[in-house]
C-alpha cells in the first residue's frame, strides 16, 4: 500500500479544528471520508504535520495517508477535490512518500501567520480571517518587544493550560511584526509550538502595541513561566498555518 503526502489548503471557520472530535465536523473527518473510495471503501487514517484549533485556517498543512490504491499522485490530488466539495478543505499538491514516512515526525518547521485589522471600521470581506483592533498599534514597539523571544526557552507563560507536551523547552527561530497600511502581521518561526503558543505571544505583543506595557516586558513574563503573568489568547480567526518545512521535501511535482 502506498502512502501519500497531501500538502492542503483550508478555511477553519466551520470546523471544529483539524483532529475528528465527539461532536462537530473536522478537517481531518472531511479529507479522510473524501480518501475513502481511494482505500477500497474504508476510512483512512490522515495525519498532520501539526493539529490547528477550530476557526484557525491553514495554506500550506501537510499530511500523510496510506492508501488501498496506487496511483499517480496527481490523480489522488483530483480525486480526494472532487469528494471535499462543498467544504473549504482542498489537497493543493500531492506525493508519494516512503512507507514509513511522517507528515508529523518527519517535519523540521513550522511557520504560521496572524494578521490584524488595525482600522475604525470592522472587515467586510475578510471577516472571520482576522483580528479587528480598532485602536492604532505600535508595530516597531511590538517587533522589538517580539525579539526578547527569540531563541531556545521555556514557554511555559504562553502555553495553554490544556497543552498536553511534555517539556515547555521550544526553540523560536522568528517572530516578526510588520505594518502593511492598515494590517499588522505577525510572522512566527519553529521547529514545533505549543498549544496556543502563537496566539497568546500575539495577545501578549498586543498589550505593547497599545502601549500598555513596555517593550522589555513580553521578555519578563516568558522569564515568569506563568501564564497568567501574559496577555491574552488572541482569537482564533487572524491565525494561518502557513508551511510545514522537511529535508529532503517530498516531491510535489
Amino acid at each position: 500500500m502506498p502512502r501519500y503526502a497531501l500538502r492542503i489548503e483550508y478555511d477553519g471557520t466551520p470546523f471544529v479544528g483539524w483532529q475528528r472530535q465527539a461532536e462537530g465536523l473536522s478537517v481531518q473527518q472531511v479529507l479522510e471520508e473524501a480518501a475513502a473510495p481511494l482505500n477500497g471503501g474504508e476510512v483512512p487514517l490522515a495525519t498532520a504535520s501539526g493539529r490547528t484549533d477550530a476557526g484557525v485556517h491553514a495554506e500550506g498543512q501537510v499530511v500523510d495517508i496510506l492508501l488501498k490504491a496506487d496511483l499517480p499522485p496527481e490523480r489522488v490530488r483530483e480525486a480526494i477535490n472532487a469528494r471535499t466539495v462543498p467544504h473549504p478543505v482542498v489537497a493543493l499538491a500531492c506525493a508519494r512518500v516512503a512507507v514509513d514516512w511522517s507528515a508529523r515526525f518527519a517535519c523540521i518547521g513550522r511557520a504560521y501567520r496572524y494578521r490584524i485589522m488595525n482600522r475604525a471600521a470592522r472587515p467586510a470581506i475578510e471577516a472571520g480571517r482576522l483580528w479587528h483592533i480598532k485602536k492604532r498599534l505600535d508595530a516597531e514597539a511590538m517587533h522589538q518587544a517580539a525579539q526578547g523571544l527569540l531563541g531556545k526557552h521555556d514557554f511555559s507563560a504562553f502555553r495553554a493550560a490544556s497543552c498536553q507536551a511534555k517539556s515547555a523547552l521550544r526553540t523560536l527561530d522568528r517572530l516578526d511584526v510588520s505594518r502593511f497600511g492598515e494590517e499588522v502581521v505577525i510572522v512566527a518561526e519553529a521547529r514545533s509550538f505549543l498549544h496556543h503558543q502563537v496566539r497568546n505571544m500575539v495577545g501578549t505583543l498586543v498589550e505593547v502595541g497599545f502601549g500598555r506595557r513596555p517593550v522589555d516586558w513580553p521578555r519578563q513574563v516568558l522569564e515568569t513561566r506563568d501564564r497568567t503573568k501574559a496577555g491574552q489568547t488572541a482569537p482564533p480567526d487572524g491565525l494561518v498555518f502557513r508551511a510545514a518545512c522537511y529535508d529532503p521535501e517530498p516531491d510535489w511535482g
